[in-house]
């Protein structure tokens, strides 16, 4: 097991064209909060170093990193043009896409748990653990380093030229289930899975009239906005 995640690792560091300097931050970034439990020492009594406090940084970083690209590659655009584009590159399931494209979950370090219930495959998980690794790559080799491996793995996002993001998606589908003659759409929580410390919810939106659609949150709001949008989407509002 430990052989296969050193090689998911190598293939990872690969794929992110950066050699770490220190390693440790890699290890940081890849490091699930649910492996500690709440701990703040592991068992050598060492501070318990999870992801996120890198995924803290590697959220500015990567939102810098965007907004530089726009104002480079779309000098027409106005503010909320770009204000657009940049929600839906930062969000977390364009982050999760990268990670996915790097091949992050195989090399990721998660509790037996968190793994069991498809951890690695967790758009939240993967999403956060990508800003992470960008945060690292930030602090190992400073802001060229960052941009490099930025520029690669986003490179197929901006190139699907993404739809504009709702700031507000569980009104945008009030809106739209009222405009159908349907009554409010409704949330239900499917599941609650992940320690009390880094908790997945997976939430079900349903409209009167169409099929419900499930999305995973950090939180239940974001589960809620995830399920909203998605459902959206799949019935062509956005």
């Amino acid at each position: 097991m430990a052989d296969r995640r050193a090689e998911a690792i190598h293939a990872l560091t690969r794929n992110l064209g950066h050699d770490f300097r220190d390693a440790g931050l890699l290890e940081q970034a890849l490091t699930h909060a649910s492996v500690g439990e709440g701990a703040e020492r592991d068992a050598r009594g060492r501070p318990f170093l999870d992801n996120q406090r890198l995924e803290f940084l590697g959220d500015r970083v990567l939102g810098l990193l965007v907004a530089d690209t726009l104002m480079r590659d779309f000098p027409e655009a106005d503010e909320g043009d770009m204000s657009a584009r940049l929600h839906a590159l930062v969000d977390k399931a364009a982050c999760a896409r990268v990670a996915d494209r790097l091949q992050v979950g195989p090399a990721m370090r998660l509790s037996p748990g968190e793994a069991k219930q498809g951890g690695r495959r967790r758009e939240g998980v993967l999403g956060d653990a990508m800003e992470a690794i960008l945060a690292a790559v930030w602090l190992d080799g400073g802001i060229e380093a960052a941009r490099k491996v930025f520029d690669t793995a986003w490179r197929a996002e901006f190139a699907a030229n993404p739809k504009k993001a709702l700031t507000n998606p569980k009104s945008a589908l009030q809106e739209w289930a009222l405009g159908q003659g349907r009554a409010l759409p409704t949330y239900r929580i499917v599941e609650r899975t992940g320690s009390d410390h880094a908790p997945t919810f997976t939430v079900e939106a349903s409209v009167a009239g169409y099929p419900p659609l499930t999305a995973q949150g950090r939180s239940r709001q974001d589960a809620e906005k995830a399920a909203a949008t998605a459902l959206l989407q799949r019935e062509g509002v956005i």
